[in-house]
């Protein structure tokens, strides 16, 4: 089984989600410059993951995702098949088939039994035990900045009218007056 950037990064970012979450909504946007992952890609795999809900979506000023489940109720196996990443070390995908009409390969058993351990395992690791890792490290959670208010402390400046033509139609206009 070779785990592709798809399946590594949704799990990158359900951590960094997690991490950060009690704060409110996670944009996509802190994601993305946090971990270093394209913008569009996060959204492409967080539209996979709330189909599968795992994640929330708020939208709107203050938006972005939340959990949907307890993080203790997320395994690492959720998120991978969540983001349509094969859990598959065979050859013919398990449909048994590896010589085509010939039948399975002499390894066939051995590859669908790591498949078997490689499940198991993912599935015994949840998305709270790879959080409470991170804190472990040390991972700094930094404070959610301040939503930006409608309201400024700056005054009001009016916009300064000016009376000159603002095309080169108005001026050929006024000079046609003159």
């Amino acid at each position: 089984m070779r785990l592709t950037t798809k399946g590594r990064f949704a799990v990158t970012a359900m951590i960094d989600l997690a991490l950060r979450q009690n704060s409110g909504p996670v944009t996509l946007a802190a994601i993305s410059q946090r971990q270093h992952i394209s913008l569009s890609y996060l959204e492409q795999l967080f539209g996979k993951l709330r189909r599968h809900e795992l994640v929330e979506s708020t939208r709107g000023p203050g938006g972005g995702y939340t959990l949907a489940r307890k993080a203790s109720d997320i395994t690492v196996a959720d998120i991978i098949v969540s983001v349509d990443e094969p859990i598959d070390a065979t050859q013919c995908g398990g449909k048994e088939n590896c010589h085509g009409e010939g039948g399975r390969c002499m390894t066939h058993e051995l590859w669908a039994a790591l498949n078997t351990r490689m499940v198991e395992f993912l599935d015994s690791v949840t998305l709270q035990k790879l959080v409470e890792e991170q804190l472990a490290k040390g991972v700094q959670i930094e404070n959610k900045p301040a939503v930006k208010k409608a309201i400024s402390s700056m005054p009001v400046v009016k916009p300064v009218r000016v009376n000159a033509p603002n095309s080169v139609f108005a001026l050929g206009n006024v000079f046609a007056k003159s």
